[in-house]
């Protein structure tokens, strides 16, 4: 056969004339004409050259214009059509309503089986339309599009039997390979429409149509390929380049090769390459080989459209007599992936105002950060696997809508309308569709699963470009100083309008009491997401330096105006999490006064105080107290993991990076070890800000200042002795430089525009900059989980920064290779290199294994049933995210808040066991001096039976009677568990799985005393002896002077006798959660897990955690870091119920001061129900942490009262049953248990702050050794010695009977005295072991003396 490509081009164009009309050149053509309306039937048993194939395709148009059209979508370089068959109901009318689909066959000319293939399947589906049910389901619902050849001049040069495609035919007729001639996300390839009019016919096309599935048909091999096709670092194989969609990506290319005999086996066994297989039949492109340029990128990352490539066949182009066989193989695939265009969420968006379609609106799937936008009609198809989703609409000018919990069911897409509102006075331009030009979409904005109606919208008769038109970013249009309320209402205001990325939130008030905003700006802003680092802005530090202030409000606006359209805005808030706090010092700022070159009025806080001055310095000691707004920011960033940071000031302009000050306190260099580093961020920000780099910054005011590229170390400008951007490089993990953005510190409004311009790239590429160096995470090789609190290691550079609360880091480094080190408590350190390039992070990994240190091993843990992986997955639901805030909304209780005296007290909660018997217990602990009766509620599934296995807590309020608060709040969250038990299922699941023990009034006598109003007033406070009963709780008699007060008695009964697991009082007087010890003691073992404990309530505590304690009324101010302190440094007194409890019930116990006003006005009640009831769920929520389980021997009895060592040094023993259960901060443990006559064991245990307790067995072997000496040694030597014993005996009994009247003597005065030694007979003769641990929680330095440490507060 004679080809074509060997014709003279004249005689080309004729012979093509013959075939087809040209008609008009536009896009799209359709023939006019056919050659022939007789349909051959397929023989399978030839190629088809480009005229037959014309042909064939013609035929197939003309024979079913019901659900054909045959069209061009442009020229091959010779002049071929690309030929593209549009199969569906009504062919020749482009509407809503169903997804658009294609094949794309033959991009390389010798991979001919591709091009028949859909020939066939061309045929097929035309034929068994009305016949067979899938094919006409498939047809009637999908907008089906099919090229056979997107190559045609190739083809026309290749050779049948060609395998390894020798005869030159993969490029086009310019020699372009087109699957490298993409735009390419790391190279920018360009399209020239000379050399590869394919490829820009191609785009074209894909941009027009906004396909939702795509199969790319190749040849060579047997698999099918998935994005990303290349990495950065275009590695020639090996590299795993993950798309955001990379489980739904897998899942379509196994759907395809699944269903292909050969395919799915994933071993090929081709001729040339015999050894190369693929797991399951699939391969992520780049971990294949790199293709920089390749078409499925581009249509996912441009094109709205998923795109894999399918490799068919060993050989390029095998003989014909192959053909058959190759369509039976792939005909199955080929149809089952058209049908996966059906799944996920489709629907439409629409404008609020007269329900016209909105073109162009970004489609945003919380936590997957790949956004699609919406198409002509509005319409949009968003592909993803069965699940819950949060699903966002967003679009400039319109307020963006979020649909929360939209449900993803297997098989069948979710329809889910959007409804957006114009912003009123929006001044950026919109895309919505005049809806005067047709029928409105339908008004339902609810999820439905089978909807079918669908409204049509007129075409538009333009063509769209190339690609789309660059978009210009909305800029900022309202430029003015903004005052602390025009400040705040502006925040709120983008908060309310962008919730989707926008979240407004504080981290505590300014000595005035204002408010410290941040504004956090993300994909998803209320939660860190593994991977994606932290980045933040501070300004307005010093409150006359304003600029930066309203910069940061112009950056908040266009962040959130532009994304979703602006390519560069929409990446960087997708992939960081940004913080804005606009004014560190909004004291200051409203003194401060305009036109303020560089004066100093409203420098400093309201205490006169320079904040960038008041931070802990690693040379000198700041002597100024600490500042409010400086602790705030302390705390901040050390609860976020923070990457990167900058500073914004006035007065000059120039980037100045750490170190701000020297040892000797010189103005000379002053180097950090990543002083690299921080010159490369620096100048990140000052070569884009077009007068800074110049070096001179302010010529007129200082005129002899020079800064090298506009960037300068701080020490080597002045010494700032105190500063934050040190205190953050070396007490977090944060890089933080500061920005002095311009010579006049308070200019005039109207200068804010070019402020503005001059600023606005450095602004952005400063953000950039995080993303930078290497990231990665650190985990466990055995489990999988990430390591918190792991260390990163970079060799010669001597900073070292952790990893986050799931393991994940980021470390900043300059380009070149590195030596890098990961090592956890626990584990072997593992070292590994890494080249860092300039343009992009490099992703870096550690698995660390587990060092166990000679340990046994521990028996098999058990696997979880599926009730117990629900409530695993109750508790990290309840941990995370908006989990716990939703469960307090769910439980709702018509609340009667009143104070109750003794008798109104005992009636509620003998009601409350009267109306919920199967879940309450009452019990009457003992009575007080005036007899009135103790009341101990439990709260329990069970509550008459012991669960040895559960969780126990204790809450207890009232020991002070003048602080009845706590009462009134135990009470109402005793009636809150009640009510909701059985109607709500996480306060169902809380109480099945915990004990909740209830003391509301430890000290009735002294709360019949106690007077309303009074914030102050003693009375009350002690019980009817006068005796506090905080500093009433000894247990040894050594310590105690008189017996213990019967309402102490109570509480240490219950303490010693029901083995808690966690403690909660409640108190008042102060705002405030304390931790052990409240004895005077140098240091607290396990403090680190105190102190946790009591953040946790602190931090769902809507102000506690914030530290100001506030209380003016009572004289007690001052700023407690988190809410949170040792409780000695509140005030130290000995024989308190929290120490007992540590010490001797070997449970934790933290109390909560739950307000400044000892005894509060009723009408306040609310207020603090309102304030504490998530902090008291948090607690239910937080005892099922830790570590527990369960101690046996190898029989599988369980072994009671053994020890169970926790990180060498804090003790728990095992009770009925052999359980144990210890609640730890979270990071890595080691657990030692010990028992008398069995082997030691050792164990290490992973601690989450998400996660429940995972239940380990621990099993003994018996200890064959005496006194590390073996068994029959020891036995044969007691033997030897038994008659020196018997000697020994008899000489004792001698001496006994001399003296045996004297002791008789001593022994009667000993139970004359017994009262008085009670209480340490009783413990003592708990069992040796249990004596071990009475000082489990203290250090051995600890005096008795009863000192007491001042108030801090």
């Amino acid at each position: 056969m004679v080809h074509m490509a060997e014709l003279p081009s004249s005689l080309f164009a004729f012979l093509l004339l013959l075939v087809v009309s040209l008609g008009d050149a536009s896009h799209p053509r359709t023939p006019s004409v056919p050659p022939s309306t007789e349909e051959t039937v397929e023989t399978y048993n030839s190629y088809y050259n480009y005229v037959d194939l014309s042909g064939r395709l013609q035929s197939f148009a003309q024979k079913h214009p019901h659900i054909a059209n045959l069209s061009s979508v442009g020229r091959s370089v010779q002049g071929r059509e690309l030929w593209v068959m549009r199969i569906t109901e009504d062919p020749h009318r482009d509407a809503p309503g169903k997804p658009k689909f294609k094949y794309v066959g033959n991009m390389h000319g010798d991979e001919a089986v591709s091009r028949q293939v859909l020939v066939y399947l061309v045929e097929y589906l035309l034929t068994h339309y009305g016949e067979e049910p899938r094919v006409t389901a498939l047809v009637d619902t999908t907008d089906i599009y099919i090229m056979p050849s997107m190559n045609p001049d190739g083809f026309e040069r290749s050779v049948e039997g060609d395998c390894g495609g020798k005869n030159g035919g993969r490029n086009n007729a310019r020699d372009m390979d087109l699957n490298r001639s993409f735009p390419d996300q790391y190279d920018g390839t360009s399209v020239d429409a000379e050399t590869v009019p394919e490829v820009t016919a191609v785009i074209q096309w894909i941009q027009e149509k906004k396909f939702v599935l795509s199969g790319n048909l190749h040849g060579g091999t047997v698999v099918a390929s998935y994005p990303f096709d290349d990495s950065a670092m275009h590695e020639q194989q090996g590299h795993y380049s993950k798309a955001e969609d990379d489980r739904l990506f897998r899942y379509l290319a196994l759907v395809y090769s699944q269903n292909h005999p050969g395919m799915k086996t994933g071993v090929p066994n081709c001729a040339d390459t015999p050894d190369e297989t693929f797991n399951e039949g699939i391969i992520n492109g780049a971990q294949w080989y790199d293709v920089p340029g390749g078409m499925q990128d581009y249509n996912y990352l441009h094109g709205n459209c998923l795109e894999i490539t399918m490799e068919l066949s060993c050989c390029k182009y095998p003989p014909a007599s192959e053909l058959h066989k190759e369509w039976d193989l792939n005909r199955e695939s080929l149809l089952a992936y058209i049908e996966k265009v059906h799944i996920g969420v489709h629907g439409y968006v629409k404008n609020a105002v007269d329900g016209g379609a909105l073109f162009n609106v970004s489609i945003v799937v919380a936590s997957i950060r790949h956004n699609l936008t919406t198409g002509k009609y509005g319409e949009y198809y968003r592909l993803l696997l069965p699940g819950t989703y949060n699903i966002t609409a967003a679009a400039p000018g319109y307020t963006p809508m979020t649909v929360d919990s939209v449900v993803v069911v297997e098989g069948k897409a979710t329809e889910l309308n959007f409804t957006l509102a114009p912003v009123v006075n929006e001044k950026a331009t919109t895309y919505a569709m005049p809806s005067s030009h047709g029928q409105n979409l339908p008004s339902s904005t609810t999820m439905s699963s089978d909807s079918t109606q669908t409204r049509v919208v007129p075409e538009t008769t333009s063509s769209p470009p190339l690609l789309l038109p660059e978009r210009q970013p909305v800029q900022p249009q309202d430029f003015r100083h903004h005052g602390y309320s025009d400040m705040e209402l502006f925040l709120r205001k983008y908060s309310s309008e962008f919730p989707s990325i926008a979240h407004l939130y504080s981290i505590g008030r300014s000595v005035e009491n204002r408010e410290l905003f941040v504004m956090v700006i993300s994909g998803n802003p209320t939660v860190h997401e593994h991977g994606e680092p932290e980045f933040k802005y501070i300004a307005n530090m010093h409150g006359n330096e304003v600029v930066g202030r309203e910069l940061l409000l112009n950056l908040i606006e266009y962040l959130c105006r532009n994304y979703g359209t602006d390519a560069e805005v929409t990446h960087l808030v997708n992939n960081t999490r940004i913080h804005i706090m606009p004014s560190m010092n909004p004291d200051g700022y409203e003194v401060a006064t305009e036109d303020d070159v560089k004066g100093y009025k409203g420098r400093n806080n309201s205490n006169k105080v320079d904040l960038n001055r008041n931070f802990p310095d690693q040379y000198f000691t700041i002597r100024e107290p600490r500042q409010p707004e400086t602790i705030a920011v302390m705390n901040w960033v050390k609860s976020i993991p923070f990457t990167l940071s900058a500073n914004l000031h006035g007065g000059s302009l120039v980037v100045n990076y750490p170190f701000d000050d020297d040892k000797e306190g010189l103005t000379q260099y002053s180097q950090s070890p990543d002083d690299k580093v921080f010159q490369q961020v620096s100048r990140a920000y000052s070569q884009e800000n077009p007068l800074m780099h110049n070096g001179h910054p302010c010529e007129d005011l200082y005129p002899n200042e020079y800064f090298e590229d506009g960037i300068t170390n701080g020490a080597n400008w002045y010494n700032v002795p105190g500063g934050m951007q040190d205190w953050n490089y070396l007490n977090t993990n944060c890089f933080e430089v500061t920005i002095e953005l311009g010579c006049v510190k308070y200019p005039l409004s109207k200068d804010l525009p070019k402020y503005w311009e001059q600023n606005r790239r450095a602004l952005l590429q400063f953000i950039h900059q995080v993303h930078s160096g290497v990231k990665g995470t650190v985990s466990d090789i055995g489990n999988g989980k990430g390591i918190p609190n792991a260390t990163i290691s970079v060799e010669d550079i001597p900073h070292n920064i952790t990893t986050a609360g799931t393991g994940d880091y980021w470390r900043l480094l300059v380009p070149g290779t590195y030596y890098i080190t990961a090592f956890a408590h626990g584990y072997f350190p593992l070292r590994t290199y890494a080249s860092v390039s300039k343009d992009h992070v490099e992703l870096l990994d550690f698995k660390l294994k587990r060092d166990t240190n000679g340990q046994s091993p521990m028996s098999p843990q058990p696997t979880p049933n599926p009730s117990e992986k629900a409530f695993h997955s109750l508790i990290k639901d309840l941990s995370l995210g908006e989990g716990l805030e939703q469960l307090v909304s769910s439980t709702d209780t018509e609340s009667r808040l009143r104070y109750r005296g003794y008798k109104d007290l005992s009636g509620f909660v003998q009601g409350l066991t009267l109306n919920f018997p199967k879940i309450t217990s009452l019990h009457s602990l003992g009575q007080s001096v005036e007899f009135r009766t103790i009341w101990g509620l439990e709260i329990s599934n069970k509550p008459v039976e012991a669960e040895p296995s559960e969780p126990k807590i204790r809450l207890v309020a009232g020991i002070h009677g003048n602080a009845p608060v706590g009462t009134e709040l135990l009470l109402e969250f005793a009636a809150l568990l009640c009510i909701n038990y059985g109607k709500n299922p996480a306060i169902t699941r809380l109480i099945n799985e915990t004990r909740i023990v209830i003391v509301p009034s430890i000290n009735p006598d002294g709360r019949e005393q106690a007077v309303e109003k009074q914030c102050t007033s003693l009375q009350g406070s002690t019980n009817t002896h006068g005796k506090d009963l905080d500093t009433d709780f000894f247990g040894n008699a050594s310590q105690r002077v008189v017996e213990p007060q019967p309402e102490t008695r109570a509480m240490m009964d219950l303490i010693l006798g029901q083995g808690f697991t966690l403690s909660v009082a409640l108190d008042g007087g102060s705002l405030v959660a304390t931790y052990p010890y409240d004895k005077p003691v140098q240091s607290v073992e396990n403090e680190g897990t105190m102190k946790y404990l009591a953040s946790v309530y602190a931090k769902n505590h809507p102000t506690m955690h914030l530290g100001d304690t506030g209380c003016s009324n009572n004289g007690q101010m001052g700023n407690i870091p988190g809410g949170v302190m040792r409780a000695a440094e509140r005030q130290s007194h000995m024989g308190s119920m929290k120490d007992f409890s540590m010490d001797f019930g070997h449970c934790p116990e933290i109390t909560v001061y739950s307000g400044c006003c000892l005894f509060p006005a009723v009408e306040q009640l609310p207020k603090l129900w309102a304030e504490n009831k998530k902090a008291l769920l948090s607690m239910l929520v937080e005892v099922h942490k830790g570590v527990r389980g369960v101690v046996q021997d190898k029989s599988g009895k369980p072994i009671v009262g053994a020890i169970i060592v926790l990180n060498g040094g804090v003790r728990v023993f095992t009770g009925e049953g052999g359980y144990f259960h210890a609640l730890l901060a979270p990071g890595n443990h080691n657990i030692e248990a010990v028992a008398d006559g069995y082997q030691q064991q050792h164990k290490e245990v992973v601690v989450s702050s998400d996660e429940a307790a995972s239940f380990i067995v621990i099993e003994f072997d018996m200890d064959n050794s005496i006194l590390g000496l073996p068994r029959e040694f020891v036995v044969a030597g007691a033997a030897a010695s038994m008659t020196a014993l018997v000697v020994t005996a008899c000489i004792i009994w001698c001496v006994c009977a001399a003296k045996s009247n004297r002791q008789k003597d001593g022994f009667h005065r000993l139970r004359q005295h017994r009262e008085d030694y009670d209480d340490e007979i009783r413990l003592t003769s708990m069992g040796s072991k249990k004596s071990l641990l009475a000082h489990e929680f203290q250090d051995e330095s600890e005096s008795d003396e009863d000192t007491l440490y001042a108030n801090k507060i």
